[in-house]
């Protein structure tokens, strides 16, 4: 299952953005990006994750459903 921070990652670095650079676009601390995308702090605020949407140039519901998608893929399965 992807996570949030992993999906966060993955379009981060899809726009070539250091942390650093992704961290003064999206006006969130760099300690804090990292500790989303490591999986450390698992439920980010929406605002937070307003700002880093709009930095990655992605809906937000794209940000707070990817895990949950996942989930009910995987129920569906089951």
């Amino acid at each position: 299952m992807t996570t949030i921070g992993e999906k966060i990652r993955v379009l981060r670095l899809g726009k070539g953005l250091s942390v650093n650079e992704f961290a003064k676009k999206s006006k969130v601390s760099k300690s804090y990006i990292s500790n989303i995308e490591r999986g450390v702090q698992k439920n980010p605020s929406l605002i937070v994750m307003s700002k880093m949407a709009k930095t990655l140039e992605v809906p937000l519901e794209d940000l707070l459903t990817y895990k949950f998608a996942d989930e009910e893929e995987e129920k569906d399965v089951k």
